[in-house]
Protein backbone atom coordinates (compact mmCIF):
# COMPACT_ATOMS: atom_id res chain seq x y z
CA UNK A 1 0.00 0.00 0.00
CA UNK A 2 1.29 3.06 -0.78
CA UNK A 3 1.74 6.12 1.71
CA UNK A 4 -1.16 8.17 2.42
CA UNK A 5 -0.53 11.79 2.00
CA UNK A 6 -3.08 14.78 3.47
CA UNK A 7 -2.44 18.31 3.85
CA UNK A 8 -4.30 21.24 5.11
CA UNK A 9 -3.97 25.09 4.77
CA UNK A 10 -5.52 27.92 7.05
CA UNK A 11 -4.58 31.63 6.95
CA UNK A 12 -1.71 31.32 9.80
CA UNK A 13 -1.24 27.50 9.64
CA UNK A 14 -0.35 24.81 7.43
CA UNK A 15 0.09 20.82 8.07
CA UNK A 16 1.41 17.49 6.17
CA UNK A 17 0.83 14.39 6.74
CA UNK A 18 2.08 10.88 6.19
CA UNK A 19 0.95 7.40 7.19
CA UNK A 20 2.47 3.86 6.08
CA UNK A 21 2.66 0.51 7.13
CA UNK A 22 6.11 -0.74 7.43
CA UNK A 23 6.28 -4.40 7.82
CA UNK A 24 9.30 -4.35 10.58
CA UNK A 25 9.02 -3.89 14.20
CA UNK A 26 8.71 -0.28 16.29
CA UNK A 27 12.00 -0.92 17.67
CA UNK A 28 13.96 -1.36 13.98
CA UNK A 29 12.39 1.65 12.36
CA UNK A 30 12.91 3.68 15.56
CA UNK A 31 16.24 2.64 15.69
CA UNK A 32 16.57 4.45 11.85
CA UNK A 33 15.09 7.43 13.17
CA UNK A 34 17.54 8.24 16.07
CA UNK A 35 20.35 7.42 14.57
CA UNK A 36 21.62 10.39 13.08
CA UNK A 37 24.78 9.93 11.37
CA UNK A 38 23.04 7.17 9.23
CA UNK A 39 19.97 9.20 8.07
CA UNK A 40 21.77 10.27 4.52
CA UNK A 41 22.25 6.34 4.01
CA UNK A 42 18.35 5.39 4.05
CA UNK A 43 16.72 8.90 3.45
CA UNK A 44 17.22 10.79 0.09
CA UNK A 45 15.37 13.83 1.68
CA UNK A 46 18.10 14.58 4.17
CA UNK A 47 21.65 14.78 3.06
CA UNK A 48 23.39 15.38 6.83
CA UNK A 49 21.97 15.13 10.27
CA UNK A 50 24.57 17.30 12.96
CA UNK A 51 23.96 16.09 16.69
CA UNK A 52 21.74 12.92 18.87
CA UNK A 53 18.39 12.15 17.98
CA UNK A 54 17.47 12.46 21.66
CA UNK A 55 15.46 14.41 24.32
CA UNK A 56 16.57 18.27 24.65
CA UNK A 57 19.00 17.81 21.83
CA UNK A 58 19.16 20.26 19.07
CA UNK A 59 20.09 18.86 15.25
CA UNK A 60 20.94 20.55 12.06
CA UNK A 61 19.25 18.74 9.44
CA UNK A 62 20.80 19.60 6.09
CA UNK A 63 18.53 18.51 2.87
CA UNK A 64 19.08 18.49 -0.55
CA UNK A 65 18.75 21.43 -3.21
CA UNK A 66 19.36 24.07 -0.71
CA UNK A 67 22.16 25.37 1.47
CA UNK A 68 19.45 26.43 4.26
CA UNK A 69 20.02 24.16 7.33
CA UNK A 70 17.10 23.50 10.12
CA UNK A 71 17.67 22.95 13.66
CA UNK A 72 14.51 21.65 15.23
CA UNK A 73 14.66 20.56 18.90
CA UNK A 74 14.09 17.23 20.10
CA UNK A 75 10.76 16.46 22.35
CA UNK A 76 8.52 14.03 23.54
CA UNK A 77 10.73 11.26 23.01
CA UNK A 78 9.05 8.07 23.60
CA UNK A 79 11.03 5.47 22.51
CA UNK A 80 9.67 2.64 20.12
CA UNK A 81 6.68 5.20 19.91
CA UNK A 82 6.90 8.22 19.73
CA UNK A 83 9.04 11.87 19.36
CA UNK A 84 8.78 15.74 18.02
CA UNK A 85 11.28 18.06 16.23
CA UNK A 86 10.51 21.87 17.15
CA UNK A 87 11.99 24.30 15.14
CA UNK A 88 10.98 28.26 14.60
CA UNK A 89 9.66 31.00 16.57
CA UNK A 90 6.48 30.48 18.11
CA UNK A 91 4.55 33.64 16.46
CA UNK A 92 6.27 34.74 14.18
CA UNK A 93 6.96 30.82 12.06
CA UNK A 94 7.05 27.43 13.74
CA UNK A 95 7.14 23.91 12.37
CA UNK A 96 6.40 21.43 14.18
CA UNK A 97 7.04 17.71 12.72
CA UNK A 98 6.28 14.40 15.27
CA UNK A 99 6.83 11.11 14.31
CA UNK A 100 4.66 8.36 15.68
CA UNK A 101 4.98 4.77 15.71
CA UNK A 102 2.29 1.85 16.69
CA UNK A 103 3.27 -1.26 16.40
CA UNK A 104 0.13 -3.47 15.25
CA UNK A 105 0.14 -7.26 16.27
CA UNK A 106 0.92 -9.15 13.49
CA UNK A 107 4.48 -7.57 13.93
CA UNK A 108 3.78 -4.31 11.17
CA UNK A 109 4.23 -0.68 12.51
CA UNK A 110 1.97 2.22 11.46
CA UNK A 111 4.64 4.93 10.50
CA UNK A 112 3.02 8.46 11.19
CA UNK A 113 4.83 11.76 10.64
CA UNK A 114 2.96 15.19 10.32
CA UNK A 115 4.63 18.67 10.58
CA UNK A 116 2.64 21.38 11.41
CA UNK A 117 3.41 25.00 10.42
CA UNK A 118 2.26 28.21 12.04
CA UNK A 119 2.83 31.69 12.74
CA UNK A 120 2.06 35.16 11.14
CA UNK A 121 5.21 34.97 9.05
CA UNK A 122 3.55 32.07 7.50
CA UNK A 123 1.45 33.81 4.68
CA UNK A 124 4.67 35.53 3.67
CA UNK A 125 6.47 32.80 3.27
CA UNK A 126 4.37 29.58 1.91
CA UNK A 127 4.76 30.56 -1.47
CA UNK A 128 8.97 29.63 -1.26
CA UNK A 129 8.22 26.47 0.66
CA UNK A 130 7.99 22.93 -1.14
CA UNK A 131 5.13 21.11 -1.75
CA UNK A 132 5.78 18.81 1.40
CA UNK A 133 3.28 16.00 -0.29
CA UNK A 134 6.20 14.14 -2.46
CA UNK A 135 9.13 14.98 0.31
CA UNK A 136 7.05 13.51 2.81
CA UNK A 137 6.14 10.26 0.16
CA UNK A 138 9.98 9.66 -0.20
CA UNK A 139 10.49 10.05 3.53
CA UNK A 140 8.13 7.38 4.36
CA UNK A 141 9.12 5.07 1.80
CA UNK A 142 12.45 5.30 2.19
CA UNK A 143 12.16 4.80 5.92
CA UNK A 144 9.94 1.53 4.85
CA UNK A 145 12.50 0.64 2.64
CA UNK A 146 15.67 0.96 4.94
CA UNK A 147 13.67 -0.81 7.56
CA UNK A 148 12.47 -3.38 5.58
CA UNK A 149 15.79 -4.65 4.65
CA UNK A 150 17.10 -4.70 8.11
CA UNK A 151 18.18 -7.78 9.48
CA UNK A 152 15.56 -7.77 12.38
CA UNK A 153 12.38 -7.10 10.22
CA UNK A 154 13.82 -10.29 8.45
CA UNK A 155 13.81 -12.11 11.57
CA UNK A 156 10.20 -11.39 12.13
CA UNK A 157 9.24 -11.90 9.56
CA UNK A 158 7.93 -15.74 9.71
CA UNK A 159 10.34 -17.19 7.14
CA UNK A 160 13.32 -17.81 8.98
CA UNK A 161 14.62 -20.76 9.42
CA UNK A 162 14.45 -22.20 12.76
CA UNK A 163 15.43 -24.99 14.78
CA UNK A 164 13.14 -27.98 15.45
CA UNK A 165 15.21 -30.61 17.47
CA UNK A 166 18.99 -31.92 17.57
CA UNK A 167 20.40 -30.76 14.48
CA UNK A 168 17.29 -30.78 11.92
CA UNK A 169 15.92 -27.78 10.61
CA UNK A 170 12.68 -26.43 9.59
CA UNK A 171 11.76 -23.29 7.11
CA UNK A 172 8.90 -21.34 6.56
CA UNK A 173 5.85 -19.78 8.57
CA UNK A 174 5.48 -21.05 12.66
Amino acid sequence: MPARITQSRGLFSMACRVELNIQAPAATIWSLLTNANDFPRWNSTVTRVEGQVREGAQLRLHVPGTDRTFSPRVSGVLPDRRMTWTGGFALVFKGVRTFELRQQDEGSTDFVMEERFSGLMLPIVRGSMPDFGPVFASFANDLKRGAERSPAARRGSGNEERSIGSGFRASGAR
